[in-house]
């Protein structure tokens, strides 16, 4: 088989954008999309923070755009799922089930995904009040009594981020003390607007259109009740989605993908590059993922002229 000269793995922010700088380079890139196309933002309501839109835009509308505009340019998108990888010679082999393909070069942007509680209500209010991530709706709570569910760094962050916005955030913990860093509990237990609940796990999301409150229940007591806000954040940390990449790329202890070190987005394999949540354990937002992707798919041009 003829190798594709650029395959694309994921069309979140960064596999769509890492497509249109691709396509309008003449890479005549190959997408696939997965079958949950779109990314995170496709569980998303409104995006405000994303440049370009001053009165917001839905995340599915926004990656609808991207998507038009990487076809635009002639990137081939299948709505399909990478099954199987072996970059452990030239070209690349990646499969869609039975079916493989070839590459020269690949960009994996498989994203994250959010742990969730996995509780009765939370799919169905999942925008509606119940959220991942803060700094992409925390401004919608202002002046609301909010909940945020976790006891790690990321959940201090999240709670201490929102009380800019909240009139009060109450952190959630199953545990009699935070898991999180001394610096970051401490900054989260001095606060004035937040407050703990501890050895308390949250068994529904209450509401019918929006959240209305909490289910929660006392793990040494057994005892449950029923808490009202406004807002549930849940913070129990992220999931890269790189399973089919091990013992293929090298990747942290959590399993993000981890980089060259000098600013690109080449791994640890020459010829494959990671762009977006996959390999940002850090930021996890639609607009660097995009300029990720935007730096991939440069890298990728760029490597494959030298080669």
């Amino acid at each position: 088989m003829t190798p594709e000269k650029l395959i694309i793995i994921g069309s979140g922010p960064a596999g769509l954008t890492a497509a249109i700088y691709a396509a309008r380079a003449d890479l005549h890139p190959l997408v696939f999309e997965g079958s949950q196309a779109g990314g995170q933002l496709m569980l998303t309501t409104e995006v405000e923070n994303y440049p370009g839109f001053p009165d917001g835009i839905l995340g599915p509308d926004l990656m609808d755009q991207m998507r038009k505009q990487a076809e635009r340019f002639e990137a081939r998108i299948e709505t399909a799922d990478v099954t199987k990888v072996d970059f452990g010679s030239r070209p690349f082999k990646v499969w869609v089930g039975a079916n493989e393909h070839a590459a020269e070069a690949v960009i994996v942007a498989t994203g994250a995904s959010a742990r969730w509680l996995g509780i009765p209500g939370e799919d169905r209010l999942r925008g509606r009040g119940v959220s991942a991530c803060a700094t992409c709706d925390g401004f919608f709570f202002r002046e609301r009594n909010i909940v945020v569910v976790g006891g790690g760094d990321s959940a201090m962050e999240e709670a201490l981020f929102l009380t800019k916005f909240a009139s009060k955030v109450t952190i959630i913990h199953r545990r009699e003390e935070f898991r999180a860093s001394a610096i970051m509990a401490g900054r989260a237990l001095a606060h004035p607007k937040i407050e703990v609940v501890w050895d308390t796990v949250v068994e529904e999301m209450l509401g019918d259109e929006e959240v209305t409150g909490i289910k929660i229940r006392n793990v040494r007591t057994n005892e449950v009740s029923e808490m009202g806000t406004e807002g549930v954040f849940v913070a129990i940390g992220h999931r890269p989605n790189t399973e089919i990449f091990k013992r293929q790329l090298e990747m942290d202890e959590v399993g993000y993908l981890t980089l060259r070190g000098d600013g690109s987005t080449a791994t640890s394999v020459a010829g494959v590059f990671a762009a977006g949540d996959v390999a940002d354990s850090t930021y996890r937002q639609a607009v660097t993922a995009a300029g990720a992707g935007c730096q991939a798919a440069i890298d990728a041009e760029r490597w494959l002229d030298q080669e």
